[in-house]
């Protein structure tokens, strides 16, 4: 469960979904502002929240399977490795095919995340 960013809908402003993350334009118009891509987000939503009530959780509290715990712990571990490593490289005598080396790899392993991170999804569901 995410917090929704701030939208104005057709002015141009997008939110995004308060379940999956993805972004969406809301329609503009009377009523209540959307806060969700579709309408199985915000049925997940629902569920979520009753789950939350049901197994007396606060709101700081997430449930997170081990294995996307796991995934997630594996794609970080793999980033800082990058940083190091290109932290390491850079620090020396270097050339231009030396950087664009570093930074090809550094790109390699940060993609996996950044990718998950534009999806709207860091943990797997």
């Amino acid at each position: 469960m995410t917090e929704p960013d701030e939208g104005r809908g057709k002015e141009g402003r997008t939110r995004r979904c308060g379940w999956c993350g993805r972004p969406f334009v809301p329609p503009a118009g009377p009523g209540r502002p959307r806060l969700y891509c579709k309408r199985s987000c915000r049925q997940r939503d629902f569920e979520a929240r009753q789950r939350v009530r049901a197994e007396g959780l606060s709101d700081g509290e997430l449930v997170v399977t081990r294995r996307a715990l796991d995934e997630l712990d594996d794609l970080t571990y793999v980033l800082a490795c990058a940083v190091e490593d290109v932290e390491r490289d850079l620090a020396g005598e270097h050339d231009a095919d030396d950087v664009r080396r570093s930074l090809e790899w550094l790109l390699e392993a940060a993609r996996p995340l950044a990718e998950r991170s534009r999806a709207g999804t860091v943990l797997p569901r």
